[in-house]
């Protein structure tokens, strides 16, 4: 954690940083589809090192499923998931039965 701390401060820019810290913090699905949305939100976390923190996942967890569409997150909350591959694997699953049940 410590390095990666570091290799932030020496080689991306401070207001980059802050710039993307914001964008993760204020991401939402929105008009993405789950699997844009997971990527976006691995992509931006790593601008965020406190959410990738071991004693971090459940907050990581929470955070993903508030930025969900409501109809995936009222169905995942519940299930009180604190893995995040597991969580994200699960709301694809509920996404992919979602897009089956439509065709």
């Amino acid at each position: 954690m410590r390095f990666k701390n570091e290799f932030l401060k020496k080689y991306i820019p401070e207001d980059l940083r802050n710039k993307k810290e914001a964008e993760f913090l204020n991401l939402k699905q929105g008009s993405m589809s789950l699997v844009e949305y997971a990527a976006k939100y691995e992509e931006l976390s790593r601008f965020f090192p406190y959410i990738n923190a071991e004693d971090a996942m459940v907050s990581k967890c929470v955070k993903f499923e508030n930025g969900l569409w409501p109809e995936i997150n009222q169905y995942i909350c519940f299930h009180e998931i604190r893995d995040f591959d597991t969580l994200v694997h699960k709301c694809r699953m509920f996404d992919d039965a979602g897009k089956a049940k439509m065709s």
